[in-house]
Formats: structure tokens, C-alpha cells, sequence
């Protein structure tokens, strides 16, 4: 697995050359990378049915207990195939959608990496790789949402979508340091059989809700919804992609895969049910003002996610069975909506639905193409949403308690759904012809290609829906649950209170989707209270962030070298005294004033060279008291044994002497202090700094230092590293990655100053 990951990263970077060869047809060539991932994971199909459960691991910071891990069970396996396949008609459509693109390679490598991480992510054994899958999904999503960068709104939506699903990033790695403190590994498998000892612990409260946090950001559940319907200002490929099928489907996937491991308790239960269901409702009654065919899909997306997230707050067999139908259905019709709804707006120029209209006879196949789906997303049998719907509704049935409330709010909430599904999927082809003056045709082969298969796939599955979900249901229930359900998939359980109820959302959301054409005008101008939106709350937030930004940088990054200086000598200073205060109790002091003549001559010298380096005017002096302090301390290193340390030093001075006096005539004149408390304040400073490092040194010489680097450092210097100076053997071989760090830094600020030195007015004098 961690090859096919390797390969897939390899792929995407590959994109950009590959397109500029075969620019027409790259299309067919970019679905060969899904299609490549599709197959390679549905070849594993039978062994994962049978029960198996594949495991791989390659260690990658082993003493850290964090390696590559990697599982594949039903759970993983669903979502992998989900991603694979949808990514293959995404790849295909968009090799025609984005052709008039300026850069559409790079588009192919920003995607390419998005579904490799993906995958990663669902593929994870180990919490920390899960991170880092969930992390290069947030940065691959951020490049995708901002790909049209020319536009400020594309731009401030992959901003917020960065900073909303990133800081609930840092969130959940927060709760995944604290399961580490509780469970001493990162390994999920590891948790399967430590769920008493999670729930029982003193940080379990702060672990589920810390978890939940990532998860709801990332799924765009309430109160973080808001970023997913801006995002729609991506391409719609994106769109489609992430925000229907994959991307937004992370945290519903964490949640499911660690409801066995620490879920099961009421504030993981609770908070899941209750989220979902606020959600679910929230977003169908935000959709009622929409006239954007993608925030329509957006905010019908919202719906849906809320309730898996609801389903799993269930937690009952059947809200199981329920959760993974309705996860196959939504990502296959969703998916099949979100790019019709692109075909339009390249065909037609708009995505107003109250602009479109009549389109069915002019484009005939994508009219088909969308009614498979839509009748799908409405509940229509014998499509797979249908089963899915009635599901959903069966598991809230069973409910004892809020059952009612529950039902009733997911049947307002599908109603909903419905209204948006007659908008999208039927308003643009059957409805009141549209004025437009281009000539309208069907959309190219490419971008019918996908969208069709998906939407076909809808239909198989909803009439043979045994064949084709029946084995992997008990499986992912399996990693859900660890129990099987038994249950089998049928399409149709005759007249029945849960039928009634299907009857009842279709009724409804017609009487919605009439309500609204009439009401178009006033619904538009609808909006809530300030206080009442979350997005205003982020907007807020993030002028409060910068706000203090502009202030602190005022404060502490102004400009001036010198407040740099004292900033970061006063931070030392607090936190060393705070931890010398701490150990005050165990230093001794125990001064000795026997010194020789030429300790006293040096001691003398540095005195000297110090006061006629702060108190001098002249440029020149001031070097050269420089250069005679430089040297005394140098030969200090000389006589206590570390000639290494004092050669160095020798040669430092040496060239700052020989740089000062050499920029000396280009440098302006010294600058008078315009306050004498300035010297006062830099005078305690120094102070402070000499009297820090005077007790470091007592601390130093008080404690024995028992370490036992130095013995092995000088065991292993000559025969490791092949020399006698420990310290060059130090720096060169066993910290080699790290001097390589400090080398890359020198060199990279060098090329910083040369381009500065080549930096030279225009014209204009700028």
C-alpha cells in the first residue's frame, strides 16, 4: 500500500509534462491513475469479504512507536473504492471542463495529491500517518478551492477552508497526543481491545471531544459549516470531487472508524447524535434561498453529511446498515449532480437555476444522466437512494427516546433535499425555455462519460442491491460495530409507516420547491441576525487574529535590530531564572579568587576593551576593542583545554575585524540616543544577561553531570567517525543532518543578500 501511495504522489507530479505532450487527450490518460487504484484495490475484494483483514507496516520512527501502518477491512476498502472510482470520472470530465484552463497540469497535480492523501488517510493503522493524510488533504484542498487565485472571492474561500478544517487539524492532533498518553501507542488496531481502559480514563472527556472537533470540522458539520458552500467557488471537477464524495467524507470516516475504540459512552454518542441531527435540519432550511446550482448541491451535501454523522450517533445495527447504504448512494449521486450542474455552466454560461430552463431536448443525455440521480437523491425506488432513505427513516423508528423529534426533523430535512433535487436535476431541462444567445449542444463524450456510469451505478445498485453492497455492509459494520448485522438488503418491504413517511418528504418538498418559485424574490432577500451565523462569528475571529497581528508586529517586529535583540535576550532571561529560581534550593556556591597573572591580565583586558566598546565614538575604536575582546576570550578557550573552540573563535574575529573596517566608510554616522534612559534600560539588561549567565555557571559546577553522551561520544569518535576531535566529529558526522540544515540556512540567506545587492532602481526611480 505504501508503494501504490509512493506511485500515486510520483503520478501527480508527472501531470504537468505529460499534459503539455498530450494536451487533447490527457483526459484518457489522467483516468488511467484512478482507474490503476480501483482495480488494484477491488483485486483485494475477496479476501477482505472472506473476513481477512490486510495489514502492512514499514517502520519510520520506530523508538516513537510511529511507522508507516496501513489497513485495509471493509471500512477502509469502501471508502478506498469510493475515492477511486469517483476520482476516475472526476479525472475523465475534467480533461475536457478545464481545457480552456491557462494551467491545467498543475490542476492534475493539486488533484493528484488530494486523492493520493485520501487514500493515505483511510488506509491509516497509525494516528500520527492519519495526520499527516489529514494535513496534505487540507493543504491539496486549499490549493484546489484557490485555483482560480485571480479572484479575491476564490482566494478568501480557500483561506477560510484552510483555517477552519487546519485549526480543527491541530485540534484532533492535540486529541491524539492525549489517546498516546492514555494508550502508549498510535496504532488504531491497538485500540481495538482498549476501549474500558479509553473510557475510563481522566482525559477520555477531553480525547472524544478534541477527536470530534477535527472530525466535525473537516465534515463541515454545525456550528463549522459555513466554509463548504463558499468553497464552491472552486472548478466544479473540485467540487464534485472533494466537496461530494471524499474530502468532506473524512470526518464522517474518523468517526466511524474510532466508534468501536472510544466511542460507546454517552458524550461520544450524544454529541455525534445531536451535531448531526442540528446539522442535517440547519443546512436544508439555508438551502430554501439558494439559487446557485452548486451551493444547492452545497448545502444538500450539509444535509446528508449530517445525517451519517447522525446515523452513527445512533449507533444501532440497523443506523449502521442505514449509514453505509446511504454513504454509497450519496456519493454516487451526488457526485453525478455536482458535475451536471458543471456541464450546464459550461454550456449555458450560468449557474442560476432561475435563468435555466428547457435544456432537455438540446441535451438530452445529460437530462437523462441527471434524472437518474436526482430521482436517486429524492428516494425514488428502484434506485439505491431509495433504500437508503427508507433505512434511515427504520433506524430513527426504532429509537425510545426523541425518536419522534428525530423523524420528524429528518423527514423536514429530506424534504428539503427534495426541493433542491427538483431545482438541479429537473428545473434546468423541463422547465420554461431559457433566453440565451449561444447555440446550446451537448456537452463533449468526456465530460458525459462519467457522470453516466455513476448514475447507472445508482440504478444497479438500488435493483440488486445484495449483489453488490450485501458483503461489504457486513464488513465495514464489522470495523464499526466488531460485530456482524445479519441484515439483509431488500428494496421493497411493502406498505408499511416507513413507506408513509417516504411519501410524505416527496410531498412536502414538492410543496417547498412551488412555495419557492413563487416566493423567489422575497426568499433572496431573507438573512439571519449577525449573532445567528457562524460565519460571521469566523469573520470576527479572524479581524480579531489580525488585528493583534498588525499590533504585536508594531510592537515587536518593527524593524529595529535592536528591539529584536532585547526581546529575545529578555524571553531567555525570564525563562532561565524561572528554572534556576526552581532549582535555586541545590546550588551551591563556592567561589575561588586564587587566579593567575595571566587570567587576571585577560580578565583585565576584556574590562577594559568592554568599556571602551560601549563608551566610545569613534567607529574605528569601537572595532578594534571588538577584535581585543574577540581574541582575549579565544585564548580563554586556549588555555582551559578547547584549542578547537578558540581557533574558531580566532578566525570569527578575525573576519568580523576585516568586514567592519572594509564596509566601515559605507556605514552612516553613529546615531546619538535621544534619551538617556535608553542606556539605563540597556544597562539593566546587560545586567540581567551577566548575572544570568554568573548563576548558570554556579548551577552548572553545583550539579554532577551523570549524562552519558560524553562517554559514548568519546568511545565511538574515532572508530565511528574516523576522528580524534570529538566536537568536529559531533558537529560533522553524528548531528551531520542537522549542520546540513544550518549550512542550507547560510546558503539560502546568501542568496537572499545577493539578490538584494542586485536589486537596482527603474526608471522611475523605484
Amino acid at each position: 500500500m505504501l508503494i501504490l501511495l509512493l506511485t500515486g504522489y510520483a503520478a501527480s507530479a508527472l501531470a504537468p509534462l505529460l499534459y503539455k505532450r498530450f494536451r487533447e487527450n490527457f483526459g484518457w490518460i489522467a483516468v488511467t491513475f484512478p482507474l490503476f487504484m480501483f482495480f488494484g484495490f477491488l483485486s483485494r475484494y475477496p479476501q477482505i469479504v472472506s473476513g481477512e483483514v490486510i495489514r502492512e507496516s514499514v517502520p519510520w520512527v520506530p523508538s516513537l512507536g510511529i511507522n508507516f501502518s496501513f489497513l485495509l477491512d471493509g471500512l477502509s476498502l469502501s471508502f478506498v473504492l469510493i475515492i477511486t472510482l469517483i476520482g476516475a470520472a472526476v479525472f475523465l470530465y475534467a480533461g475536457a471542463y478545464m481545457k480552456a484552463y491557462a494551467a491545467t497540469g498543475r490542476f492534475y497535480v493539486y488533484i493528484g495529491i488530494f486523492m493520493t492523501s485520501m487514500l493515505g488517510l483511510v488506509l491509516s493503522d497509525n494516528m500520527l500517518l492519519m495526520f499527516v493524510f489529514w494535513e496534505l488533504t487540507g493543504i491539496s484542498s486549499f490549493l484546489l478551492i484557490g485555483f482560480n487565485h485571480h479572484k479575491e472571492s476564490s482566494r478568501k474561500a480557500a483561506l477560510q477552508a484552510l483555517l477552519v478544517t487546519g485549526g480543527g487539524g491541530l485540534v484532533l492532533f492535540v486529541g491524539i497526543i492525549l489517546l498516546y498518553r492514555v494508550t502508549g501507542c498510535f496504532d488504531i488496531s491497538s485500540f481495538y481491545d482498549m476501549n474500558g481502559v479509553i473510557t475510563a480514563h481522566a482525559l477520555y472527556p477531553a480525547i472524544a471531544v478534541l477527536v470530534l472537533i477535527g472530525a466535525f470540522t473537516k465534515s463541515a458539520q454545525f456550528p463549522f459549516h459555513f466554509w463548504l458552500p463558499n468553497a464552491m467557488e472552486a472548478p466544479t471537477p473540485v467540487s464534485a470531487y472533494l466537496h461530494s464524495a471524499t474530502m468532506v467524507k473524512a470526518g464522517v470516516y474518523l468517526i466511524a472508524r474510532m466508534n468501536h475504540e472510544i466511542g460507546g459512552t454517552p458524550i461520544w454518542q450524544d454529541t455525534v447524535l445531536v451535531t448531526g441531527a442540528s446539522t442535517m435540519v440547519l443546512s436544508g432550511l439555508l438551502a430554501f434561498k439558494q439559487t446557485d446550482l452548486k451551493k444547492l448541491l452545497a448545502y444538500s451535501t450539509l444535509a446528508v453529511l449530517g445525517t451519517l454523522v447522525m446515523l452513527l450517533g445512533i449507533g444501532s445495527k440497523l443506523a449502521i446498515k442505514a449509514f453505509f447504504i446511504y454513504l454509497i448512494a450519496h456519493s454516487l449521486y451526488k457526485g453525478v449532480l455536482f458535475l451536471v450542474a458543471g456541464t450546464l455552466d459550461h454550456e449555458t454560461g450560468t449557474r442560476d437555476v432561475a435563468k435555466l430552463g428547457g435544456l432537455g431536448k438540446r441535451m438530452p443525455l445529460t437530462a437523462i444522466t441527471a434524472a437518474l440521480a436526482s430521482l436517486s437523491m429524492m428516494g425514488i425506488i428502484p434506485l439505491v437512494g431509495f433504500i437508503g432513505k427508507e433505512t434511515v427513516y427504520k433506524s430513527i423508528l426504532e429509537l425510545e427516546y426523541w425518536g419522534i423529534f428525530l423523524i420528524a426533523a429528518a423527514v423536514l430535512a429530506n424534504a428539503f433535499v427534495v426541493m433542491v433535487t427538483l431545482f438541479v436535476g429537473f428545473k434546468p431541462f423541463w422547465g420554461k425555455a431559457m433566453d440565451t444567445s449561444r447555440k446550446l449542444h451537448e456537452a463533449p463524450f468526456k465530460m458525459l462519460l462519467g457522470p453516466a456510469l455513476l448514475a447507472a451505478l445508482g440504478l444497479l445498485f438500488g435493483m440488486f442491491p445484495n449483489f453488490f453492497m450485501a458483503a461489504m455492509l457486513e464488513q465495514s459494520a464489522q470495523s464499526i460495530l466488531s460485530e456482524t448485522l445479519s441484515l439483509k438488503i431488500t428494496i421493497w418491504e411493502g406498505f408499511n409507516l416507513v413507506l408513509l413517511l417516504s411519501f410524505v418528504t416527496l410531498l412536502l418538498g414538492g410543496v417547498l420547491y412551488l412555495i419557492r418559485l413563487k416566493m423567489s424574490e422575497q426568499v433572496v432577500r431573507m438573512t439571519l441576525p449577525v449573532f445567528m451565523r457562524p460565519s460571521a462569528w469566523y469573520e470576527a475571529a479572524l479581524r480579531g487574529v489580525l488585528s493583534f497581528a498588525t499590533v504585536q508586529t508594531r510592537f515587536v517586529q518593527n524593524g529595529y535590530l535592536r528591539n529584536y535583540i532585547i526581546v529575545i535576550v529578555l524571553t531567555t532571561v525570564f525563562l532561565a531564572s524561572l528554572a534556576l529560581y526552581r532549582s535555586a534550593g541545590g546550588i551551591g556556591i563556592a567561589p575561588d579568587f586564587s587566579i593567575t597573572f595571566y587570567e587576571g591580565a585577560l580578565a583585565f583586558i576584556i574590562l577594559v576593551s568592554t568599556l571602551l566598546l560601549v563608551n566610545s565614538r569613534s567607529r574605528l575604536k569601537s572595532i578594534v576593542a571588538l577584535g581585543a575582546l574577540g581574541f582575549s576570550i579565544g585564548i580563554i578557550f586556549v588555555i582551559y583545554g578547547a584549542p578547537d573552540l578558540g581557533l574558531t573563535t580566532f578566525a570569527i574575529e578575525t573576519l568580523n575585524v576585516i568586514l567592519f573596517v572594509l564596509v566601515l566608510y559605507k556605514l552612516p554616522g553613529f546615531l546619538k540616543l535621544s534619551r538617556s534612559s535608553n542606556r539605563g534600560r540597556d544597562a539593566v539588561i546587560a545586567v540581567s544577561v551577566g548575572v544570568l549567565m554568573t548563576f548558570t555557571v554556579f548551577a552548572a559546577s553545583s550539579f554532577e553531570l551523570s549524562s552519558e553522551l560524553k562517554q559514548y561520544f568519546a568511545q565511538t569518535s574515532v572508530p565511528d567517525g574516523k576522528g580524534r576531535n570529538v566536537v568536529n566529529v559531533i558537529l560533522v558526522d553524528f548531528r551531520a543532518i542537522d549542520t546540513l540544515g544550518e549550512i542550507t540556512v547560510l546558503a539560502v540567506a546568501a542568496l537572499g543578500v545577493v539578490a538584494l545587492l542586485k536589486l537596482r532602481a527603474d526608471g522611475g526611480g523605484r
